[in-house]
């Protein structure tokens, strides 16, 4: 077989494997390079950071914490007795991996099923589309493409004061293997990452404190739904301390004892682990070549524009290394585009129209503009919100906190933002999405049906409530 390909991927997450599927679905020849390998280093493994040690795993543990509470705390309020409720750790962490190694396999099944080759080593770009790859034996290969992706994805960043240590200082990735419940953890970072894992290891029993740096929680959510939200994660009993700058950690005695600096002076914490998770940096280790002719900025991501190509003739980059949010579903997005931008088409992704979630209980979503950034921007505009507290199947589900948030437009009644915290916050924003992709005013949502008794009826009263027409709660009154 030749070793020159009408596309090359470099990487298999989410950005990246869905890149190489969509392209050989519409005839181009394409491969995909990925060195992530299992832990006998014999095969090659699949996913990227999404499939392995990130969305997918946590998830699998937000889910069996979520039950493992609603079992130990909620049930008898609902007439179920389930006395003694037990966690077993080890088998949990094995439904995890089951879940991941079916999810993996199955990209190696689609790869095969669209003629898409896997090629197994550490890909690097050269110049004139050129990408060498080395296999674990040091080994390194050339192979030539007339269009290459680069799809690399990232890794979390490591901070001076938490050096990691093996058992005891861990990032995202080693939080997601712990073999018993800690009984006292630390997290550094109160983004989404943090609040997820703080949420799965509080579930289970452990006594849990969140250092955020930043004095604003979640200062990317709007503020009405982010104080909510963090009004219920402290009424679960998760101590997130804001303005909290750590300025060390060091094990002794086998305890991780934690140095940092409030409004209230230097403080010290001691936890059994420390998780740090402060952020992602995008993945480019030894993967350009000097004369390549792709750049990056001084943060690590590579320079394209809004159809992801970059500097370089015929080269394209997708995904966590590259602007905009880390998301894996942006990733896809962006994958696919690229795909058909080479095979001749003229897609583009809308960022506008991007979701993003954070998966604790209860869920927080939103997709379009804050309250915030509209102030800031001088635009007008109109809010109608709806609490999940007057939703008869929130309430029968036991969970009607939280509320959603549609903000419109003044003048046209355009829908500019959509948030949830709540139930199903994940599933409910995707009707935001899509009402905001076909363009749809306020009116347009309050004018639609909705079936009862359904969490989405929340939606409906939120969109009529923008006009001052919600029904089953009492709407502002319009000033004169």
């Amino acid at each position: 077989m030749s070793d020159k390909y009408d596309v090359i991927v470099i990487g298999a997450g989410p950005g990246g494997y869905v890149a190489a599927i969509k392209a050989a679905q519409l005839g181009l020849k394409t491969a995909c390079v990925e060195s992530w390998s299992s832990s006998d280093g014999k095969s090659q493994v699949l996913g990227g950071t999404c499939l392995n040690v990130g969305c997918i795993p946590s998830k699998a543990l937000l889910e069996i914490s979520h039950k493992f509470e609603e079992a130990s705390h909620d049930y008898e309020m609902q007439g179920i007795i389930a006395k003694d409720v037990k966690i077993d750790v080890t088998k949990m962490m094995e439904r995890k991996s089951g879940i991941v190694k079916q999810l993996t396999g199955g990209i190696a099944g689609l790869f095969k099923a669209n003629g898409v080759t896997s090629i197994h080593g550490h890909g690097k770009l050269m110049a004139n589309r050129q990408v060498e790859v080395t296999d674990s034996d040091g080994k390194t290969k050339t192979y030539e493409a007339e269009n290459v992706i680069i799809a690399t994805g990232s890794k979390p960043i490591e901070i001076p004061p938490a050096p990691m240590t093996e058992g005891y200082i861990v990032d995202s990735e080693g939080a997601l293997e712990f073999d018993e419940v800690p009984k006292r953890l630390g997290i550094i970072g109160a983004g989404v990452i943090g609040l997820e894992l703080g949420s799965v290891w509080a579930r289970l029993g452990s006594e849990v404190t969140v250092l955020e740096a930043q004095d604003t929680f979640l200062p990317a959510v709007d503020q009405q739904i982010a104080k909510d939200a963090l009004k219920q994660f402290r009424k679960q009993g998760l101590n997130i301390v804001m303005g909290g700058r750590v300025t060390g950690a060091e094990v002794k005695r086998k305890l991780v004892n934690v140095s940092y600096e409030d409004g209230k002076g230097k403080q010290e914490l001691k936890v059994d682990k420390l998780i740090v998770a402060v952020g992602r940096r995008p993945f480019t280790d030894n993967l350009l070549a000097a004369d390549s002719g792709v750049n990056m900025d001084e943060r690590g991501f590579i320079f394209v524009d809004e159809k992801c190509k970059t500097e370089a003739p015929g080269v394209w980059a997708v995904g966590d290394v590259v602007r905009g949010p880390m998301l894996a579903h942006k990733a896809s997005e962006e994958g696919v585009m690229v795909a058909e931008r080479i095979a001749g088409q003229k897609p583009q992704v809308n960022y506008d129209c991007i979701p993003n979630v954070i998966y604790t209980s209860p869920e927080v979503a939103w997709v379009g503009k804050t309250e915030e950034q509209l102030k800031t921007e001088g635009e007008a505009y109109k809010v109608g919100t709806f609490p999940f507290a007057a939703n008869g199947r929130a309430m029968a589900a036991n969970a009607a906190s939280g509320m959603v948030k549609i903000i419109a437009d003044e003048k046209t009644d355009r829908i500019l933002g959509f948030h949830v915290v709540g139930p199903q916050a994940s599933e409910i924003v995707a009707q935001g999405v899509i009402a905001m992709e076909f363009g749809s005013s306020a009116e347009d949502l309050a004018l639609t049906c909705f079936a009862h008794p359904t969490l989405s009826e929340s939606v409906h009263e939120a969109a009529l409530a923008v006009n001052g027409g919600a029904i089953h709660i009492a709407n502002r009154r319009k000033k004169k």
